[in-house]
Parts: C-alpha cells; structure tokens; sequence
C-alpha cells in the first residue's frame, strides 16, 4: 500500500534533523496510525459478530468498494463475468480425476459460463447480505424486524425486478427446538434472547437459480459444540458431494460426524444426533426442490448425483429425538411446481391466484410479503396490490392443492438444533461452493 506523506521544504527538514530525537519518533507513530486506518478504510473488513457460529468480519464487502452498511447493488461493484468464484475441489472419485485434464470437459465447462455468472451473482448477493444481518442480529432483536431488514437488503442489493431477480425464499428463523421453515407473521412480537440458538436460512435469485445458505446463531458459549457439529456435518456433506456420488453414502458419511460430537447445557450432556427425517435437496430453475433428497443419516438410497445439478446441502443437529414434525403457526407458502387445474368457485381464491402466480410463480412466499404495500414486489406491482383478508381464499389453495404449505418443523420442546447450508454445483471438471464465504 502507498501511502501519502507531506513533503517538507529544505529548511524544514534542516530543522527536523536537529531536533529528530523526539520528532522522528512522533513521526513514525503518526505513520504507523495513517497505515491502520487506511487498511481498515480499504482492506477486508473490521467488525466482529455479535454471536457465536460464524466466522470472518461482518463489513467484509468493504473490499469490493460496498458501502458500510451495504447500499450498493452488487451488479454496480462487478463488471458482467467477473462475479467472485465459489470454492472448486476436485470430484470425489479416482473415476473422476481425468475430469480436470479432459477437453471436452472443459469445452462443456466454457458452454456453462453464463450460468455459473448468474449464480456467483445471487451467491455474492446473498454473502453481502447475510453479512449486513450478521451485524444486526443481537439479544433483544424483534425477529419479525430482523426478518424484514434483511430481505430488504436483499431486495436492495439484487436490485429486484421480479423473476428476474429477488428473494428465493421468505427468511427462517427458527429458534431452539424449531428446526426448520419458521418465519414470523404480522402480529408475532417474539424476541431473540440470550440463551437462543437461531437458524437463520434464506435464498436470493437471479434467473430463477437459487442460492440457498443457513448458519445458526447462538451467544451462549454452552452452544458451541452443537454448531461445530452441524458445521462439520455439513462440510463433509459437501466433501462427498460430487458426480456419480451415492446419496445413501454421502446421509452416511454425514451421521458419522454429526453424532460423534456431544454437548453440555447447564451441566447435562447430550448426544448430537442427526435431524433423520429432514435432507439436502437438489435446486432447479425457480423450482427450491427440484427432486432429489440428500439424507443426512446413512440410508439405502442408491440414486447418484448427475453433472450439471446444482445441489443445497444442509445438516441438522439436535439434542432431542432427531425427528422433527409440523407444527406451530405456518408462515411459508409456494405454489406447487405441478398445480393441478382446479376451477375454483371463490372469487377471492382466484384473485389471489393471480396475484401468487404473476408475483412469486412458483418460488415460496410468506404472508408478510402479501400483506405489503406492493403484495410482495415493488416491481411487479408498482401502483401497489396489498392483499386484504385473504387467509379464506388462500386456504381454499391449500386445500385443493394449488398451494403448498410449509409449517415449522419441531423436535421435542427443550431441545436445541443447529443447521448450516451450502449450494454447489456439479460441474463438468470441478465442484463449485458457489455460497462459501469466509464466515462459514
């Protein structure tokens, strides 16, 4: 780094000679001051966490000329091309390894360059993001307040232009033995607290490719070993994960890790065990699910892993039961990838239908965004399309088979679970981490 002294004339220095003793000194501190404070202004970042899980500086996009906090939409900070590389390893596999010399794999992998542009963009997107809700997430925190400012700097930073680009999924925060798909509803005044351990999971799209990443948020140091082992869990999920790779195995190598780590909360240990009925999944085009299921517990499931899939892959811990089911208050809604035609005899359902259908297609929504000014995007509905006394109409959706409903997933009530969530993609010479940053 160069940096910019103020030059002194003859005489000046003549008199800073005879009197360096003192001078030189102050001098070389002053250096050494301007030198710390120009790193901090253009280097990687310098603002810790608030919370235990995960790791690197929350004001880390510094380094790409973002603003502290995030204002700048990613697209301005990165010519079209040159959006940061995910993690690459090798496939797994001694079958795999002339994947890295061969031409025609490579060829393909050039032929796939417009893809893996969209999806380092939503990847970006969604570390500058998450990063702005690393530095707001603190005891005392409304979730319903946390949820909203982070999927509007969500919105914010992918410059939403409906199914162009936006929101993949409504923010879950599901806290201590909530697992899973818990998101507030207008109304919900609950508050983060010391002792919680959080999941935080949310998505960002461009063209319909979803990014899907979670990491979990605890304060209480009791909770750590309970994180680690859902981290390391999902690390070796993501180490199995390749071409040709048996999803059986991949469950299998999970459950290893996972259930060889144990915690100690208020003097009382307890084995991790993994989630058994909750899986990874593959992702397709505005589809979050798009078929395949990676078991985090050794399973006889023979079906590989294909190239050209892009696959999320998550873990769950927990000091319960391992087994989660639907409960509480649901949130979380998506219309079905394969909607049956149903004439609808309501005209409130089929109004509603339209809005879901020309807002959010088929990607999941929750009932706070249709109760928005704009129903869910400003983009779409730029004179507004607030949704009023819709929960008759929408539940005539779900109940024939429009609309899906995705309700929190609970262990039993006093465990704890920890998750964290990665999306690769099985190119043709490599696997890409496109989510990996340097906090998890």
């Amino acid at each position: 780094m160069t940096l910019v002294v103020n030059s002194a004339t003859e005489n000046q220095c003549t008199t800073m000679i005879a009197t360096a003793g003192h001078d030189t000194a102050e001098r070389i501190a002053k250096k050494k001051k301007s030198k710390k404070k120009k790193k901090t202004a253009t280097g990687a970042g310098s603002k810790l966490p608030p919370f235990r899980g995960v790791g690197g500086f929350t004001d880390s996009y510094i380094q790409y000329g973002q603003t502290e906090p995030p204002t700048i939409p990613v697209a301005k900070l990165f010519a079209p091309g040159s959006f940061p590389k995910g993690e690459e390893h090798q496939h797994p596999g001694d079958f795999n390894t002339y994947r890295t010399t061969s031409e025609e794999k490579r060829a393909l992998e050039r032929e796939g360059e417009a893809l893996y542009d969209r999806m380092r963009y939503a990847s970006e997107v969604h570390r500058q993001v998450r990063k702005f809700a690393q530095s707001i997430i603190k005891p005392g925190i409304r979730l319903i307040d946390m949820c909203e400012a982070l999927e509007n700097k969500n919105r914010e930073l992918v410059e939403e232009a409906g199914f162009a680009r936006g929101i993949g999924f409504p923010t879950g925060c599901s806290i201590n033995h909530v697992a899973a798909h818990y998101t507030p509803n207008s109304g919900d005044d609950t508050v983060l607290k010391y002792g919680d351990v959080m999941k935080i999971d949310f998505g960002t799209q461009v063209d319909g490719r979803i990014i899907d990443s979670a990491f979990t948020v605890a304060f209480d140091p009791q909770f750590d070993n309970l994180l680690a082992a859902a981290k390391a869990a999902t690390e070796e999920g993501v180490k199995h994960s390749g071409i040709d790779a048996r999803l059986g195995e991949i469950g299998a190598a999970i459950e290893e890790v996972m259930e060889s780590y144990e915690v100690t909360i208020e003097g009382k240990t307890y084995p991790v065990k993994c989630i058994r009925n909750l899986n990874g999944h593959s992702i397709g085009p505005y589809q979050i699910h798009a078929g395949k299921s990676v078991p985090i517990v050794k399973t006889a499931e023979d079906t590989k892993m294909e190239e050209g899939e892009i696959f999320a892959i998550e873990t769950f811990g927990s000091t319960g039961r391992g087994y989660v089911i639907e409960d509480l208050e649901c949130g979380i809604y998506a219309k079905a990838f394969d909607a049956p035609h149903v004439p609808l005899r309501l005209p409130r359902a089929k109004k509603l239908l339209s809005h879901i259908t020309r807002t959010f297609g088929t990607l999941p929504f929750c009932r706070r965004w249709l109760e928005r000014e704009d129903g869910g995007s400003l983009f779409v509905n730029p004179k507004g399309a607030k949704q009023d006394k819709y929960k008759v109409a929408l539940k005539n959706l779900v109940d024939n088979g429009i609309i899906t409903t995705y309700p929190p997933l609970c262990d039993v009530v006093g465990s704890y679970t920890a998750q964290y969530e990665h999306t690769l993609i099985l190119k043709p010479t490599c696997k890409e981490i496109l989510s990996r940053g340097d906090d998890y």
